[in-house]
Formats: C-alpha cells, structure tokens, sequence
C-alpha cells in the first residue's frame, strides 16, 4: 500500500517560498490506456494518491486537455500543486501486460522504462533540478528509465544539460528502486566510455577508470593492470600484432571480484574486447564514420561496468574480468595483409585483413580465461558489422556451446528487455577459417562474417560453458530504443548484469 502521509501535501510541514532561489522540483506519474468497457481515466496507485490529494484536479485536467495518453506519450500540467510547479503525466499503455512471446521481453517493464524516461526528460528540458517519480507498480523499471533517460554525454560542451536528482514518489520498495539506479548506472558507465575520444580514453586511461571506479570495493576486488612486458611473457603473440601498430601502450586489464563466502568457487569469466581506437590497421577502414570506431572497445565497456555493479549489489559470486587494450593503428610496425602470429596456445593465425583484430586479441583472452578453471567464459565484442546486416539494433548475437549458459542469458534479456538471438555456430563455418594457405587459422573467411569470426573464437575455446555475444549491431542507438538518448548505448550491460544476478542466486 501506498504511505499516504508521504504522498499528501507536504505543504503542512513546509512553508510555500516563490522566486529564483528556490529549488524547482517536478512530479512524474502515470496512467494507463482505458478499458474499452471502462471510460474512467486509470491512474497508477501514486497517481491515485495524488490526484485524491488535490480533488480530482489531475482527472478532470487529464480528461479536457485533449485525447488519452498513448502510450510513451506524456502531457504536462502546471499549477496543481505548490510543491511540484511541474507534473508530467506519462502514457503506461494497457495494465497487467507482461512477458511477450513474439517480442521476448516484458511489455510491463519496457512501457515504465520508456514512460518514465519521457517524462523526466520533458522536466530535465525546463530545468527542474529533482524530479520525483511514480514507481508505476515496478520501482526497479521505474529507476531504470529514469536513470538511462537522463543521460547526456556533454563531457567537453560548454552548455550541458541540466542535472536532474531522481527520487522515487510516495511509499516504494527502496531496495528495488536503489537496483535499479545501480542498473541504469552500470549502463551509463559503458556509456561514457564508449562515448569519450579516443585521445582521451587511450588502453591506460580506460584502466585507470575502471580502477577508480571499483576503489570502494577494494576489500573484495583486486585490479591488475599488465603491461607490455607481461604480455609478452605470456606469449599473446595475437595480442602484440594488433597493438604493436600504435604509439600507445597496450595494457591487459585483470579484474577479480570475490563476492562469494566460498572463496574456491569456480569463478564466472568475462572477457571483452577493449579496442580502444579501431582505424583498421594497413586495411583502413573508410573515413566515413570513423569516429565512431572509439566504441570498439564496447565489449570491454560493458564487461567491466558489469562487474562493476555486481559489486556495487554485493552479488555472492565470485567474477573475473578480462579486458585486453590497445589500439589498431596503420604504421611501420603494423600488422600487414599476410602476416603470420602466434597466439598464446601455440596456434598459428594467417591475418588476410588487418581490420579482423577483435578475434586476434580475444584469442588470447580467451586462452588466459581458462587458466582459472572458470564455471564459464562469456566474451563480449563489436565484432562484425555482419551482425549488424544480421539483427540490427534489435539483439545481441550470441554464439554459444551450452545450452546451459543460453538459456540463462534469454532469461536475464528478457527482463531487461535488452534483447539476445541465439546465432548458429556450425562446423560449417569452422571450415571458412581452418582452410589457410600458411598457418593453422585465417583471421576472415569468405562469407557469413558474424558465424566465421564466432567460429574463429571457438578455436581458442575448450570449456564446457563458453558463449560469445557480438554486440556491433547494438553498439549505438539512434531512436530505436526510447528510453536511450542518440549516441553509444551500453548495451548489453543489464543482461550481463542479471545473468550474473541469476548465477549468484544457484545454488
């Protein structure tokens, strides 16, 4: 039940001050479609609240200020109540939906997203400094689209954004409404990353940032950050060809979270891909839209800033992450179309196309990965623009072994509602990429890129649980998804982050 002393006026224990000075806050509340039987305006049970607070005010606004709200649609109303200037009304849709079979995801949790996410942003365009909003029966969600609706990368513009503290509105569950910040906030981390210059997040300053980040959780996490001479010594000879073409200094980044009692708990791998400018190398990429390849170290993005919020949740399990980082430059030094490398299990890889580098430095990775006998081995890389011809923007490709680890991950997207497809890994493509003219494997094959490259990874790969997600075709957001802003999105960063959730709750 709602707390009504929380949700009435609060006028009675604060005076009403206009002027400048004064903090302006705004309201965000909800209401669904009306039922074809039914020609009363539903409200959520907050909004309920509210409207019974001031008699009927918001009803009766709602039903002259024009048609019902469709869904995603939001309408604001000024003046009904002196301590919210502002209250934005956001469309809900119908009540009581839930998970879609044909979309694979929960209409419920998606509606509230996009909902609440309009209408703080409405409030966030006038300035409104605390926005508190309807939980909308789903605190968790309701967070979500708060927090991943208000993001703006504005880091280097002088006029940003208006910053915006959210609040949840009247009685909530807190430990719901507080995961989902720390949800929203995992994402927007891989989403500032993604989004800074190259010049500015070069392989050592993505490091240090995940370092800082993790620094209040230094009693359960240990950071190692390997520099060159490491590298070598573990022989990633795959590693050393891609970065050896820049000027900047690769670095292995090693994450350890040990957030289980049982500190022999085999250990969840992840391990992303952290080109941190992607040119091509000496088969450079056209110029068009080159800026964009800062992103391509999107995998390492979202592994790091998933372990990240785990151990902001304090999940009992035990993680490593594993980001190699570097860039792929053109140069004297660069890797050439027909080189022969090393990678650290001793297979030897022929590069026909230099611009093929992910599959060259995860290789490695993954080899490393096994070292520490892991439960399982997640990858994470915008690989392949095939994935991208493949899905779109719809879902993450998953490339996987288990069944086991498959049906985890669909059950974790669909409740966030960031959405994987279980892509095909056929010996059928293993042969593309076994048939080289000078070593064991060729970095491409002829067709069917997003399967090859998957095929090429399954070459480093013995563990029984491995799954490789190719997340290129979900790298960035134009308006497909309503509650993300244009630009990097960070995604898969809240399945990651439920999968481990769910791994955490076996036994």
């Amino acid at each position: 039940m709602l707390n009504l002393k929380h949700a009435l006026p609060r006028a009675l224990s604060r005076m009403w001050v206009s002027g400048p000075s004064v903090t302006r806050e705004g309201l965000v509340l909800g209401v669904y479609e009306k039922q074809p039987d039914n020609d009363r305006i539903r409200l959520t049970e907050a909004a309920a609240v509210f409207d019974s607070s001031i008699s009927g005010k918001l009803s009766e606004m709602l039903t002259i200020s024009g048609p019902p709200l469709k869904k995603g649609k939001s309408r604001i109303f000024y003046g009904l109540h002196q301590d919210f200037p502002s209250v934005v009304v956001v469309g809900l849709g119908k009540s009581g939906t839930g998970v879609c079979g044909k979309e694979n995801w929960d209409n419920c949790k998606e509606s509230i997203r996009a909902a609440v996410s309009a209408g703080c942003r409405q409030l966030q365009d006038l300035e409104v400094a605390h926005v508190e909003v309807d939980p909308c029966g789903d605190g968790q969600s309701a967070a979500e689209g708060a927090v991943l609706g208000l993001f703006e990368y504005d880091e280097f513009k002088t006029k940003k954004k208006a910053r915006v503290t959210t609040l949840p509105y009247g009685s909530v569950d807190s430990a719901a409404w507080q995961k989902g910040v720390l949800y929203g906030d995992g994402q927007n981390l891989a989403r500032r990353l993604m989004e800074a210059p190259a010049n500015h997040i070069t392989p050592t300053a993505f490091a240090n940032t995940i370092e800082q980040k993790l620094s209040p959780f230094a009693h359960k996490v240990a950071v190692h950050k390997r520099p060159q001479s490491w590298i070598e010594s573990e022989q990633m000879g795959a590693f050393l060809s891609v970065s050896k073409g820049s000027e900047e200094p690769p670095v292995f980044l090693e994450l350890h979270y040990k957030g289980s009692l049982d500190s022999a708990q085999p250990p969840l791998v992840l391990v992303g891909k952290g080109i941190t400018f992607d040119s091509g190398g000496i088969s450079l990429k056209p110029s068009s839209g080159m800026d964009a390849m800062r992103a391509d170290m999107g995998g390492a993005a979202t592994v790091c800033s998933a372990l990240v919020t785990a151990a902001a949740l304090k999940l009992p399990i035990n993680i490593i992450g594993l980001a190699p980082l570097c860039e792929n430059m053109p140069s004297g030094k660069a890797n050439k179309p027909g080189d022969v490398v090393r990678a650290k299990n001793g297979k030897t890889i022929q590069v026909d196309n230099t611009d093929a580098e992910g599959r060259l430095i995860l290789a490695d990775a993954l080899c490393y990965a096994h070292s520490f006998k892991p439960r399982a081995i997640i990858n994470a890389a915008t690989l392949t623009g095939a994935m991208d011809v493949a899905l779109g923007s719809a879902a993450a490709g998953v490339f996987t072994n288990s069944d086991w680890l498959w049906e985890r991950l669909q059950k974790a997207s669909i409740v966030t509602g960031d959405r994987v497809w279980r892509m095909p890994l056929f010996q059928h493509y293993t042969k593309q990429i076994t048939e080289s003219a000078l070593a064991d494997l060729n970095n491409v094959g002829k067709y069917s890129g997003a399967c090859t490259a998957a095929a090429f990874l399954r070459e480093f790969v013995t563990a029984d649980h491995w799954a490789h997600l190719d997340i290129a075709g979900v790298m960035t957001n134009k308006d497909e998804i309503p509650y993300l802003r244009k630009g990097m999105s960070g995604r898969p960063t809240r399945t990651l982050v439920e999968f481990i959730a769910g791994l955490a709750s076996e036994p």
